[in-house]
């Protein structure tokens, strides 16, 4: 019987492959639990449809992170915060961070994606933007210290 697996199954293949798998596996087994589908002719359509769209949703998320990545990498920005005496009261997020990136240059990224070491002092220091999972940014995190 030909099935579509609507979840990961362990052993026999990821969501929206094709199967031929046995009946008795498949009416005992996969379609009581709601992990397959009977495979018929509108429902491979469907899952192949499905697949483009997803591969070209994929892609524009990676052109569009390029974009961005083009548009900040080897930029500075600076990011104040509170503090007194000399020294910060706390410290800078990757919120910060993001909002600082947004206002300055217009481009919103999420704070998720980006890695910087913790920032406790005034001066600069280097930040990675994980922009998709093989296009990174580099950045300059310029910390000026505001009195409070």
């Amino acid at each position: 019987m030909k099935v579509i697996l609507l979840a990961d199954v362990r052993g026999s293949g990821k969501k929206n492959d094709i199967l031929d798998v046995s009946d008795g596996y498949a009416r005992n087994f996969l379609l009581p639990k709601k992990l397959a589908k009977e495979a018929t002719s509108e429902t491979i359509n469907a899952v192949k449809v499905a697949g483009r769209a997803e591969a070209h949703r994929k892609e524009v998320a990676r052109a569009e992170a390029q974009e961005n990545a083009k548009k900040i990498d080897g930029l500075t920005v600076k990011v104040c915060g509170k503090g007194g005496g000399g020294k910060m009261f706390g410290s800078i997020s990757t919120m910060d961070i993001a909002a600082a990136i947004k206002e300055q240059h217009g481009v919103e990224i999420d704070k998720k994606k980006i890695e910087v070491a913790s920032i406790k002092s005034a001066g600069e220091y280097p930040a990675v933007l994980r922009l998709y999972p093989d296009v990174s940014a580099k950045i300059t995190v310029q910390v000026e210290i505001r009195e409070a």
